[in-house]
């Protein structure tokens, strides 16, 4: 089983910035797609950003364009998640994940980090 490793949350005031680390336990070379996902206290989990192993494709959330940016680091496969111009609505519990499907459905992944807690201050 992989396990994702979420590091990087904390509280920020509106406008800063934060960037999540995610850090597979092993060599993802089967997770073909790799993703933030967020949960805020009485929603639904939400898919942030997702990158495609094969030509680094991404996909966002329309709330985040622009704001937010994913990337992989190939040599230890770390995902990222650079977040600037947070808003309090962007608090949140944010997850890592990956799958071999690429989308923004958390359905379709199969493995999840435990999280890390996101703040943003107004």
């Amino acid at each position: 089983q992989l396990q994702l490793l979420e590091s990087g949350g904390g509280s920020v005031q509106a406008g800063g910035s934060l960037r999540l680390s995610c850090r597979p336990s092993k060599y993802t070379y089967s997770a073909q797609s790799m993703a933030w996902f967020r949960q805020a206290p009485g929603k639904e989990r939400e898919g942030v950003a997702a990158i495609w192993t094969y030509g680094d494709s991404t996909l966002y959330a329309d709330s985040v364009k622009g704001r937010f940016t994913i990337s992989r680091v190939g040599g230890n496969d770390t995902l990222y998640l650079q977040m600037n111009s947070l808003k309090p609505e962007d608090t949140a519990m944010y997850y890592c994940a990956a799958s071999t499907s690429f989308s923004l459905d958390a359905r379709s992944y199969e493995n999840w980090g435990r999280g890390t807690q996101v703040t943003v201050s107004s």
